[in-house]
């Protein structure tokens, strides 16, 4: 098990594609609206959540390294830990003008701790076994925990824009976490908004943001 407080380490995209058979579809985890969820599983048996990153528009390099960046600054026991990443570029083949050439494809992937107990939106399904109310308090205070420090501990402040119970991840002891932060951004205090479109889902985004619209 790495150490929580352990820099974020490089894996290559082939290391990535062995832990997860491939990216099968028996691995798959999830998908947001930036990329799909694999289970890795390494050769010591520990695991890991691998985030692929679509390669559409809106996701590019510069969506990366803010996503990456942003992650590298969360250090708490509520927010899920970045362990790893990969930026990779290959050479591939693809029709142009009725010809195969050669073009550079970027692959971009972000590998996080793996939460056993998926997302607290399973267990407010009325298909669910329900938590107990002791476990249901320590939830929700260990979000709050989580919610508080980003705006009040990190320097510059962070916001999550989609904070929903399908973004609440559970560990083993049912300890929650806090994710997927690709549409987080950074407020500093004198900055104001210079668009009024809409990011996140309505209803989950945060009171600091809707004052800055």
């Amino acid at each position: 098990m790495e150490d929580a407080n352990s820099e974020p380490t490089v894996m290559p995209l082939d290391l990535l594609r062995e832990i997860t058979d491939g990216f099968s579809e028996e691995r798959k985890l999830g998908s947001g609206s930036y990329g799909k969820v694999y289970l890795g599983v390494h050769q010591n048996g520990e695991k890991i959540a691998v985030k692929v990153l679509y390669d559409m528009p809106g996701v590019d390099d510069k969506h990366f390294q803010n996503e990456f960046k942003n992650l590298t600054r969360l250090q708490h026991p509520n927010i899920v830990r970045l362990v790893g990443y990969c930026h990779d570029i290959q050479e591939v083949q693809v029709m142009h003008e009725g010809k195969l050439v050669l073009a550079e494809k970027t692959h971009r992937a972000l590998c996080l701790e793996y939460m056993s107990n998926g997302s607290l939106e399973k267990y407010l399904s009325d298909e669910c076994d329900r938590y107990d109310w002791q476990k249901g308090y320590q939830i929700i205070k260990g979000i709050c925990q989580g919610l508080n420090y980003l705006p009040n501990e990190l320097k510059p402040p962070m916001y999550h824009f989609d904070l929903k119970p399908a973004n609440i991840l559970l560990d083993e002891n049912m300890v929650p976490r806090i994710a997927d932060f690709g549409i987080s951004r950074l407020f500093k205090d004198e900055q104001t908004r210079a668009t009024k479109s809409t990011l996140g889902t309505i209803g989950y985004l945060p009171p600091e943001y809707i004052k800055k619209i």
